[in-house]
């Protein structure tokens, strides 16, 4: 019976720790329940020089991330990040990483938070805050704008690539978001910053202003465009920056100039060709010619071999039997017939009489 009285007496003490133990584990799944990924750091506070540890979890598997060190709560962007000194991990299969992160010192002073984002595909991003001890601290800056937008809707890319941007020209697009006014006062001709950036690299900004006026509490379309330098290709991500807050990433997949790697190649084939035309042109032109003299035999000898055989030859054996041009020729003319004459022409009769033999009457 004592021991029951004491089971039921440390019974509510040992209940609450128990629902506690059990409430835990499940900090970690209702954190991401809300699709959105979680960070978490091994040290709220470190010094320059230190390192962390980064994981997280609930993000998109296989998904490239970078992690970096940003002041001012990262409002100015990646500009206020400790870039050099980042590093970029991958997620496993199921969403989750672990990095060690060296602690550097921003370009802005604190409040400092520890920034992981997506690099490729859908844009994802989450926020950690940190202390860098001896790093200086000021208050965030106050928006100088009437107005404080939010985007209410997916930004969407319009336009398409034409044969120009086929051949390296500088692909052109046109940035759609649509933005509500949240503050008290109406947003009249905001200005706006359009950065464009490759893989890890910061972004490249530029300013562009929207001619109108948002009322608070009304919602605008806002159109503004984007451009790559020539010949970019690849995957980038376009951000849109108001009052120093990055509003909203789009990425971006560019096509590789294809026209102009077979500019390359064509001009790689007619060079050579023409170089080969024109030194087998200079070749011809210097090489020596035959003379006029052996021009002339070759034309002596073409004529000779045309006429028909024994017509010279003729006329020189005639001459030199009985000094006319129209004697016959002599025998060792090779190239006329064996001409002979009275005395030494053969008969040309046959004679039937056998002759007698030797001794005979």
């Amino acid at each position: 019976m004592a021991a029951l009285a004491l089971c039921a007496a440390l019974a509510p003490g040992l209940l609450p720790a128990a629902a506690g133990a059990q409430a835990a584990p499940r900090a970690v799944p209702r954190a991401a329940a809300d699709g959105r990924p979680v960070v978490q750091l091994s040290a709220k506070e470190a010094g320059k020089g230190g390192s962390l540890t980064v994981t997280g979890h609930g993000w998109r598997p296989k998904a490239l991330l970078t992690l970096l060190i940003c002041g001012q709560n990262m409002i100015g962007g990646s500009n206020s990040c400790a870039n050099g000194d980042g590093r970029a991990t991958t997620t496993d299969a199921h969403g989750a990483f672990r990095r060690k992160l060296p602690v550097a010192e921003p370009p802005k002073p604190c409040p400092c938070v520890v920034h992981v984002a997506t690099v490729t595909g859908a844009a994802a991003a989450a926020d950690a805050p940190f202390t860098v001890a001896g790093h200086p601290v000021a208050p965030l800056p106050r928006e100088t704008t009437g107005g404080r937008l939010a985007v209410l809707a997916q930004p969407r890319l319009a336009g398409s690539s034409g044969l120009l941007t086929w051949f390296g020209a500088p692909a052109q697009r046109e940035l759609t978001v649509t933005v509500g006014n949240l503050g008290p006062a109406p947003a009249r001709d905001p200005l706006f910053r359009v950065g464009t950036s490759h893989g890890v690299f910061a972004p490249k900004w530029e300013e562009q202003q929207w001619r109108g006026t948002i009322p608070a509490g009304k919602k605008a379309q806002i159109r503004l465009p984007v451009e790559l330098p020539a010949g970019a290709h690849g995957d980038y991500l376009v951000s849109l920056a108001y009052g120093g807050r990055t509003l909203v990433e789009q990425p971006w997949g560019v096509g590789r100039p294809w026209g102009v790697t077979l500019f390359w190649v064509l001009l790689c084939v007619v060079i050579p060709t023409a170089v080969f035309r024109i030194g087998m042109a200079l070749v011809d032109r210097v090489r020596p010619h035959r003379t006029d003299r052996t021009r002339r035999r070759s034309t002596g000898r073409g004529h000779a071999a045309g006429r028909p055989p024994g017509t010279r030859t003729r006329t020189k054996d005639r001459t030199a039997h009985d000094g006319s041009t129209d004697g016959p020729g002599t025998p060792g003319d090779s190239g006329g017939l064996p001409w002979f004459t009275p005395d030494t022409a053969p008969s040309t009769t046959t004679s039937t009489e056998r002759p007698t033999s030797k001794g005979s009457a």
